[in-house]
């Protein structure tokens, strides 16, 4: 059975729509960003047709599939020069670098607007490296990388935002971080999490749990050695 416990909870303050066209823009997009949970968060490598490197920080990568597999995300309205998304449409091929605590101040360094010519590599003091897989540039300093290929763009209506669907072509994982089940074990290769606009945070994992079935019990599945 399900343990159940009681606890004091803290007052609620409750806000609507209303409140939220009230509230100063900034303190908005800081509020309502921060509600959505912990996000991965990943620097994304890309590079135009004449080889200018570019690299960006997101935290709006989702699963969408093992078989293709695939991986989404989205992007800002396309109202002003976006380089990862323009780099994308360009050449089709584009990165997904995890972030470590070695390098999170980096790579949120690579959120300024930088000017077309200026690599944020360099700018933010990354190495850009390349794989056989993917002709986009990779974080050389990443614990986790992984090359896509771009299949598909949807150009959401409600807000002007894009979502960018890739087929993942390949992979580069930490030995000693696959389990014998296909599990990828993130925390130990050293990724970090973010929430909202500007946190970022260490993990530490609870419990990886079995497949739940109608009255069995779950049991915790062995961490890695």
């Amino acid at each position: 059975p399900f343990l159940r416990f009681t606890s004091n909870f803290h007052a609620m303050q409750i806000f609507t729509t209303a409140e939220f066209q009230q509230m100063e823009r900034r303190y908005r997009a800081a509020f309502l960003n921060s509600l959505g949970g912990f996000k991965s968060v990943n620097l994304i490598g890309t590079q135009d047709e004449a080889g200018r490197t570019n690299l960006a920080i997101f935290n709006s990568i989702f699963h969408l599939g093992a078989n293709p597999p695939l991986l989404g995300m989205v992007l800002r309205p396309h109202t002003v020069e976006r380089h990862t998304l323009e780099n994308i449409l360009q050449t089709g091929a584009y990165t997904i670098n995890h972030i470590s605590e070695a390098i999170f101040r980096q790579a949120h360094q690579a959120s300024a607007a930088y000017d077309r010519e200026v690599s944020e590599f360099e700018a933010c003091g990354l190495t850009p490296t390349y794989r056989s897989f993917c002709p986009a540039p990779f974080v050389q300093e990443s614990p986790l990388q992984i090359g896509l290929k771009l299949v598909e763009k949807i150009d959401v209506q409600w807000n002007g935002t894009h979502i960018i669907i890739g087929e993942i072509t390949g992979v580069a994982v930490p030995e000693h971080c696959i389990g014998e089940d296909g599990f990828v074990d993130i925390e130990r290769a050293g990724s970090i999490t973010c929430s909202g606009l500007d946190a970022y945070h260490l993990t530490r994992r609870l419990a990886r749990l079995s497949y739940a079935k109608p009255g069995v019990p779950i049991t915790e599945i062995p961490q890695l050695p």
